[in-house]
């Protein structure tokens, strides 16, 4: 069995042989030009997809760029290993660039989701758009190149507000700056509910509800249900309240609990 028949198997069990086979594309090209290939934008799940298919190619390489330090969606560029032996990898064209869209705040306030769903509305896709970085009465977002003018041009409004958009440089772009705020608690179990419900200081019914509604994800893949089991190293993302990281479980109570930290990122 070929090394693109393993990943592909693995992964369609996982339901994701989609996205693994245009990576596996893309990775095939590169080493068959002897040159590089980029992705579109990745999630963190995505990349770490990348990740597993350029360890399964000897000559493969990988450079990742999300336009600014610290990027969570980013794309990837697939190189043979040749070619970056004697490549600049600042010299590879990930073809980003950023947006800067502000708002008169005294009347509007704008949130990610806001944001997001304005520019998925003028027909954009989610592999187009890069990180959307929030930044008081103004944010950035990082995009492909070539919807760039056409973000500045027919964004006009998010919502209610109307909004200016421009084009700005990508160092242009500040750190980013996240919230993390660290949380010890004992749930009765490592189940989804009982962890997120602990982590969003909220109760394990209501979070029984949202997960029904689709609105956590675990390591950035749709969680399957309340009673999904998870384990140190796993991510929570929950639509509109950030995400949860589980740092440990150092051990049980007497009683039986299960003690945790978790890292919370607002």
């Amino acid at each position: 069995m070929s090394e693109r028949d393993k990943i592909l198997r693995y992964y369609r069990a996982a339901g994701d042989a989609e996205i693994a086979a245009r990576l596996l594309d893309l990775s095939e090209t590169a080493l068959k030009t002897r040159k590089y290939k980029v992705s579109e934008f990745l999630d963190p799940y995505g990349l770490s997809i990348a990740e597993t298919i350029a360890a399964h190619y000897e000559r493969l390489a990988l450079e990742t760029s999300g336009g600014y330090l610290g990027a969570e969606r980013v794309k990837v560029a697939f190189v043979d290993a040749d070619f970056l032996e004697f490549a600049d990898p600042d010299s590879f064209e990930f073809n980003l660039e950023a947006i800067l869209i502000k708002w008169d705040s005294r009347y509007y306030r704008l949130s990610h989701r806001d944001i997001l769903g304005a520019l998925m509305g003028l027909g954009i896709k989610r592999e187009i758009l890069g990180d959307i970085i929030m930044a008081g009465e103004q944010c950035y977002v990082i995009a492909d190149a070539s919807m760039g003018n056409y973000i500045v041009q027919h964004l006009v409004e998010v919502g209610q507000a109307t909004v200016s958009v421009s084009n700005v440089a990508l160092d242009e772009i500040p750190a980013k700056e996240e919230k993390v705020k660290e949380i010890r608690a004992t749930v009765a179990s490592l189940r989804l509910d009982a962890v997120a419900a602990a982590g969003f200081g909220t109760s394990r019914t209501r979070m029984a509800e949202d997960i029904g509604a689709a609105k956590l994800k675990v390591n950035w893949q749709e969680a399957k249900s309340p009673s999904q089991v998870v384990k140190v190293g796993d991510v929570i993302s929950m639509r509109g309240r950030g995400r949860v990281e589980i740092v440990e479980v150092p051990g049980q109570t007497k009683k039986g609990r299960y003690s945790i930290l978790l890292k919370r990122f607002m």
